[in-house]
């Protein structure tokens, strides 16, 4: 699918181009969403550029990412995607900007896209040029990328507070539940500071672009840019926190698990050490000799009885003296 951003009014009008329609002359942002051979060659032809390909966006060597051919600079960035599903994924977008316009290529569609082309449709004056675009896109994704690393915070708080509950009936938690939790959070972590850092080098390759230029009205255009870095600074320090913070709870997580395990383990290994006199009198007079006194005695299935009773009852107060049971 091929769309076009045209002011219009002092909005921004989003248009979608079919087949056989002429691409709009004055369009600031054009939108390829898994474009067709046909739409990446009009694209193409139109404002001189050679899109990358799907593999070359794929790529991760900085030479193929931000470059610059003719009067077209080329941006790729690796950004988070379906960030509630619960398979979330990074996937490249491309940004290109060529003859005062901009070709965002990719072939997911994160909610950034859609939130900022809603945005600058009701603002008027929001976004007069293509720069202005490109840069309120990185900056919509960096907005998104620290939501996300809102929600992880806030889901981290509440998984440590069920690790750490002491209320009864807190032993009966799903740790399994508690380890997807954690891994999840720690997918969401590190993959928003990946696509921070390739955002962020998207920006400062754009910024040295501007430094290229003298227009004054590029002015703003760096001093944004400039706050967006420091932005993306913060939240890369704030993820690592978060990154770091996954990882204690797992380790608790994990020897919360052994305590549990071994608290088992020690209840069957007391039940065996109770059991063992009972057995062993039990044993004893359950041997085929002939001359067993008790045999012929009146009290002795009952004296038997009481013995292994009482060896039970020894054992038992002596490990619950020392608090072991």
């Amino acid at each position: 699918m091929l769309y076009a951003f045209v002011p219009r009014d002092a909005h921004v009008e989003r248009t979608e181009i079919f087949s056989g329609q002429p691409l709009a002359p004055n369009a600031i942002w054009l939108d390829l969403f898994e474009p067709t051979v046909e739409e990446r060659a009009r694209v193409e032809a139109e404002l001189g550029v050679s899109l990358p390909s799907r593999e070359e966006m794929k790529e991760i060597e900085p030479s193929s990412r931000l470059y610059s051919e003719g009067d077209a600079v080329y941006m790729t960035a690796t950004v988070l995607n379906r960030a509630d599903d619960p398979n979330p994924s990074a996937d490249p977008i491309t940004f290109v900007l060529a003859r005062r316009t901009l070709v965002t290529l990719r072939y997911v569609d994160p909610r950034p896209v859609t939130a900022f082309a809603t945005r600058i449709a009701r603002q008027p004056g929001s976004c007069a040029a293509a720069e202005d675009a490109l840069v309120g896109l990185l900056e919509a994704f960096v907005d998104r990328f620290a939501d996300i690393l809102e929600r992880v915070s806030l889901d981290l708080d509440q998984t440590s507070r069920t690790i750490f509950d002491p209320s009864p009936g807190s032993d009966e938690r799903d740790m399994q539940a508690v380890l997807k939790t954690l891994g999840r959070n720690d997918d969401l972590a590190s993959t928003t500071r990946e696509s921070l850092l390739s955002v962020s080098r998207v920006a400062r390759f754009l910024g040295t672009t501007f430094e290229a230029g003298s227009k004054k009205e590029q002015k703003d255009l760096k001093a944004r840019l400039k706050t967006l870095d420091r932005d993306i600074a913060s939240l890369a320090e704030h993820s690592s926190f978060e990154t770091g913070k996954v990882s204690f709870l797992l380790n608790a997580t994990l020897g919360m698990i052994n305590i549990e395990q071994n608290r088992i383990i020690k209840l069957f290994s007391v039940a065996a050490v109770v059991f063992l006199p009972p057995t062993l009198v039990a044993s004893l007079y359950g041997m085929n000799f002939k001359h067993m006194p008790e045999l012929d005695w009146t009290f002795g299935y009952p004296m038997a009885i009481g013995l292994m009773i009482l060896s039970a009852i020894v054992p038992y107060m002596f490990f619950k003296r020392k608090g072991w049971f």
